[in-house]
Order: structure tokens, then sequence, then C-alpha cells
């Protein structure tokens, strides 16, 4: 397992992890205008590691909030994700992000996992977002 640096915007944090299935991304804190550079520079890092075999999951459980700074930066990962054929995956997203991203349309976009990526586990699917 290799973890890199987290990035520090306004007292964000964005670590990288790569374990052994999956990139994770573990942003913390309000990502939003000031600070979601932060996570689209983690973003781009983690797509380094990344493959298809070997996805990125952004852990969204220490989040507090994200505007549409932080969902312009996700769609950006994931568009240049696919552009190897790599999925961005989210992990654990509170309500506020959930909302976001079904008002926004882009919930289908992404897979949704309940928990936050760990060493050695695969994520589960939930290609519909969170069960209800």
């Amino acid at each position: 397992m290799v973890e890199h640096p987290p990035r520090t915007a306004d007292g964000n944090d964005v670590a990288v992890e790569v374990l052994d299935h999956t990139v994770a991304v573990r942003p913390t804190g309000e990502i939003d205008l000031e600070t979601a550079h932060s996570l689209q520079l983690a973003l781009s890092e983690a797509l380094t590691y990344a493959s298809p075999a070997k996805p990125v999951a952004v852990d969204c459980s220490r989040l507090t909030f994200c505007d549409s700074s932080a969902l312009n930066a996700l769609l950006a990962a994931r568009r240049a994700a696919q552009e190897t054929g790599t999925v961005i995956r989210l992990a654990a997203p509170n309500r506020q992000l959930q909302r976001l991203l079904e008002i926004t349309g882009a919930l289908s976009l992404f897979p949704v996992d309940q928990d936050p990526p760990t060493a050695g586990c695969h994520p589960r699917e939930y290609p519909d977002g969170l069960p209800q």
C-alpha cells in the first residue's frame, strides 16, 4: 500500500492511497469553489495509479459539503478515466452529496458503494446508487 501526503486547501485534506484492488481518494471537510482544486489534483494523481482492473474510489465518508465545483471535478475525472477504461466510484456519500448527484442527473454516472474502500476489499456493486 502506498499512501501519498494529503493536499491541503483551507484546512481541507485530500489523501490518495493505493490499495490492493482500488485507488482511494479521501477528501475531508467541505469541497467548494475554494477547495475543489485540491480534489481535482488528487483525482488526477489517483488516475495515474488506476486501471480498468483497479478503479478509483472516492471515499466520501469524511465530506461535510460538496458544491457544483466538487461535482465538476468528479465529472472531469470521470471523463478522463473513461479514456482508459477506468471507473470512478463514490463510496459512502452523505445525503447532501447524493442529493446533488440526483438533482443534476449525475448519480447514474457513478457506481456508488455503501462503505469506504479498505485494503483487500472489493467494492460492492450498487449500479443505481445506495439501496433505499
